[in-house]
């Protein structure tokens, strides 16, 4: 992976980075318009069942150019997705996980402001921390922890007076909405942590295991659909209450969650944070502009807060190893 960073210019991850904070920002504002609209209110969990399967498709089809050859293509999928219940059932595991998450995503931007969702949804960091402690035995930095309970304090600004939307006019319930957003927040932490403990446990392509857990999320999503909504569906049709925003931002989910994937090889972590503090940034315009948004004092700081947070987590650690052995040979050398 350190490889691949170097052997990239600075040009593509610029890019990468304008496009992932760019997907992020616009991912919340459409899907927030969506939800607040004076237009008939499609089915969110419809929504969320389409993203699963256009994800499928893009990651068979990237697989398919990965293996380069139909054989070799057919091979892969005969072994690991149609010969490996095993592993399918395994995967079903962050597919259901995902699947709340994903939503609570749209009950949260039906009852929060865009800006203070894109904010409070950060507390996915020291969410994903503890679960990396926890399930993969990893350890975290002083500056780290520091920055956890930094971002937790600025969430904390952030709700203390929350921003109001004076341009939206439907009937919003914040708690309900805060509610969902800390039900994202586990759901994202666990499942992230659990798919790079899965894929860590083999040398499976990651696309085919993309395959894997979207085959799963298809059949867990759809369960979702008519257990939530099967009886208004079968009255008013799957795709009731759909416009050109609401496929935009179906697309823009689907393509958003491939794309992070390229932004993990070939980015590092301090640019994510930039990438994350930025999309905070155009969020909050955004609202300002078209939802009528009322920044705060609490809200601003907040806000400023969480990007410094971000910034921080993000820093490489020092390598103490490399200091400790420099000084025991400069001690040696002076006789010490």
């Amino acid at each position: 992976m350190a490889a691949a960073r170097e052997n990239v210019s600075l040009l593509f991850k610029l890019y990468c980075l304008t496009v992932m904070t760019l997907v992020a920002a616009t991912y919340t504002i459409a899907l927030r318009y969506t939800r607040t609209s004076d237009k008939e209110l499609y089915f969110s969990s419809t929504a969320v069942c389409i993203t699963e399967v256009i994800k499928l498709l893009l990651s068979v089809g990237i697989l398919a150019k990965e293996t380069a050859s139909l054989g070799r293509f057919k091979a892969s999928l005969r072994e690991n997705v149609l010969g490996s219940p095993r592993e399918l059932m395994k995967l079903s595991v962050p597919s259901l996980v995902y699947a709340v998450q994903n939503n609570m995503a749209f009950l949260a931007l039906s009852n929060l402001d865009a800006a203070v969702y894109q904010v409070t949804y950060q507390l996915k960091i020291p969410c994903t921390a503890l679960c990396t402690v926890l399930m993969l035995n990893r350890t975290l930095s002083k500056l780290q922890w520091i920055s956890v309970f930094m971002l937790c304090g600025g969430v904390t600004l952030v709700q203390w007076k929350p921003a109001q939307a004076t341009k939206v006019m439907v009937e919003q319930n914040p708690l309900l909405g805060f509610g969902a957003i800390a039900i994202a927040v586990l759901c994202s932490g666990f499942a992230g942590v659990y798919f790079e403990k899965v894929l860590k446990s083999s040398d499976t392509s990651l696309w085919v295991r993309n395959i894997q857990m979207y085959l799963s999320g298809i059949v867990v999503t759809l369960a979702g659909v008519y257990l939530s909504d099967g009886a208004e569906i079968k009255e008013k049709g799957f795709f009731y209450g759909y416009t050109y925003y609401v496929w935009f931002v179906i697309f823009l989910a689907s393509v958003g969650g491939l794309y992070t994937s390229v932004v993990v090889k070939y980015t590092d972590n301090i640019m994510k944070g930039f990438s994350a503090a930025a999309a905070i940034v155009l969020s909050t315009i955004a609202s300002v502009m078209l939802f009528g948004l009322q920044i705060t004092l609490t809200f601003a700081l907040g806000a400023l807060l969480v990007c410094v947070s971000i910034y921080l987590y993000g820093l490489p650690r020092q390598d103490t190893t490399s200091i400790q052995q420099g000084e025991t040979a400069s001690k040696e050398r002076v006789g010490v």
